[in-house]
């Protein structure tokens, strides 16, 4: 409708979650319109972070150096390794302040239906550092829905094959919900309740 350039810059726009299309029209011509600044910055940002952006070698959240932050934290509780499912969880858990381990980000969850199996979430990845690391207790955090509790499942048999003690996230997190949008005081009840398996 506006011409090609415009038309690809709602169409990248409509790529970012929650957005549709009325939405990304309104940001495209708002940042057009009134906001040329901010439209050069944005695209300095994302050409920047694309570029250097990479995941860390142990834990596999994102990261500009080989190492995150809080993988290269000494003091950090090194025998815990808390298993999320993406970044932004591991941003949600890190604000309740309640936990003070390790990570290990999935980048997703199983799902056959989808060809999502072990090798595509990192599990060996995960057992491996089981093996070589001096990890005591796994803390299973997926989401709390049918895949999360199937990838809950699996990792815990995996680990306890290793001799890891197993617990998984409890109380105060909904069936159903995602740890990214769960507030700080109810992670923190999730944690400090968390449970054997």
């Amino acid at each position: 409708m506006f011409g090609p350039v415009i038309d690809e810059l709602i169409s990248s726009l409509r790529g970012l979650p929650g957005v549709g299309p009325k939405s990304a029209q309104r940001m495209a011509l708002h940042l057009l319109e009134r906001r040329r600044d901010a439209a050069h910055r944005l695209a300095i940002s994302l050409k920047v972070a694309a570029e250097k952006i990479g995941r860390c070698r142990l834990c596999r959240t994102l990261t500009e150096t080989d190492l995150c932050i809080i993988c290269s934290d000494q003091k950090r509780e090194n025998f815990q390794l808390c298993v999320i499912e993406t970044p932004a969880d591991l941003l949600a858990i890190e604000h309740s302040g309640t936990y003070k381990g390790l990570y290990f980000v999935l980048l997703g969850h199983l799902s056959p239906i989808d060809g999502i199996g072990p090798e595509e979430i990192g599990i060996d990845q995960l057992v491996d550092r089981l093996s070589e690391d001096n990890i005591t207790e796994l803390i299973l955090a997926t989401n709390l829905t049918v895949e999360g509790e199937a990838t809950a499942h699996y990792i815990s048999v995996r680990a306890k094959d290793k001799g890891v003690i197993v617990s998984r996230i409890a109380h105060g997190v909904p069936m159903g919900g995602e740890l990214e949008y769960v507030d700080g005081s109810t992670l923190s009840h999730a944690f400090s309740s968390r449970k054997k398996i």
